[in-house]
């Protein structure tokens, strides 16, 4: 199954990608490769998460944040590729969790990004990974992600 039924079929309504803050780009392609530049989860009712893993947030939320940062590299990846269906794989996600020192479950806020690429991309979400726990994170941030995918075309 293609990976756009598969979002329409999820009942995922991507927004418009978040501009860069600074000077640098969303997406930089070499080739069949396309480098995500990192992105955060998006505003909830408003506002803006911020804050740490283990202090303001639970795994759950941290796994929620996760999901939504995913969210952002997919509409960068659907802007910059025109469909999501010239993903030919997922190859690498990395994460940032902005966490309290004694935090101990980085990985299992990012299964909320490893599990929404597998549930569009299917066998082709399935990637290599690193989690990194963070001191603090740009904006207070809980969660940072970016990734490197292989394109079709």
């Amino acid at each position: 199954m293609s990976a756009e039924k598969r979002i329409r079929e999820l009942g995922i309504q991507l927004t418009q990608a978040s501009a860069p803050a600074a000077n640098y780009k969303n997406v930089t392609r070499w080739g069949n490769t396309v480098y995500l530049s990192g992105k955060g989860p998006l505003p909830e009712n408003g506002v803006l998460p911020q804050g740490k893993l283990g202090r303001e947030y639970t795994v759950e939320q941290g796994r929620r944040f996760a999901r939504a940062a995913a969210l952002e590299l997919i509409a960068v990846l659907r802007n910059e590729l025109g469909s999501l269906d010239e993903v030919a794989q997922v190859l690498e996600l990395q994460g940032f969790v902005n966490a309290t020192e004694d935090f101990k479950d980085h990985a299992a806020v990012l299964d909320g990004a490893s599990n929404l690429f597998v549930e569009v991309f299917g066998e082709s979400g399935v990637h290599s990974r690193s989690v990194l726990g963070a001191n603090s994170l740009r904006g207070g941030l809980p969660v940072i992600l970016r990734a490197v995918v292989g394109t079709k075309n």
